[in-house]
């Protein structure tokens, strides 16, 4: 496993790490993974985008993660809480990115279980996402007990554009 830390952040870190939040997003997106981009990924969006992200941190409806090595961001990954009273006891898992450069080495994974710590620990029982049929994604979720719950035909462009399936993961997370 790399030697990357991975830490919350808060607002105010978050767009103090914005360029490097946003290099990741750059590379995320132009090694192939569908995380709600095309190809190429203009800087400005990628900067803009998390940017934007810095306020749903502020209000708590978003929790982020980095994994930071040597001063460079390495992975992330989210847990965006549901604001109505009738859906408080979940949380969709997003963004959870690894830089092609660290990906093998267990970082996804070590994001994942922080995640899941971390939702039960704000009493989240249900976690859920969506992510690419087929994909590397896919694989980490179900070695890691994930249950896909369907597939969606031509759900997403990928970042070549071409329509592909999305599969819709769920997981019940032990709180105490």
């Amino acid at each position: 496993m790399t030697d990357a830390r991975a830490t919350r952040l808060d607002a105010a870190r978050l767009l103090d790490r914005v360029e490097e939040l946003a290099d990741l997003l750059i590379d995320t997106v132009d090694g192939g993974a569908s995380v709600g981009f095309l190809a190429p990924l203009d800087r400005a969006d990628a900067v803009a985008w998390w940017r934007e992200r810095a306020q749903g941190v502020a209000a708590g409806r978003l929790a982020v993660w980095a994994a930071e090595e040597a001063d460079r961001v390495l992975g992330t990954v989210s847990l965006a809480f549901a604001d109505k009273p009738n859906s408080r006891h979940r949380a969709e898992l997003v963004k959870l990115m690894v830089h092609r450069d660290a990906r093998g080495k267990g970082l996804g994974r070590a994001l994942l279980t922080l995640a899941e710590e971390a939702a039960a620990a704000a009493g989240v029982t249900l976690l859920h996402l969506d992510t690419e049929t087929d994909s590397p994604a896919e694989h980490l979720y179900r070695a890691t007990g994930w249950t896909g719950a369907g597939v969606i035909p031509d759900y997403a462009a990928s970042p070549s554009g071409v329509l592909r399936p999305t599969t819709l993961y769920y997981k019940h997370i032990a709180v105490g």
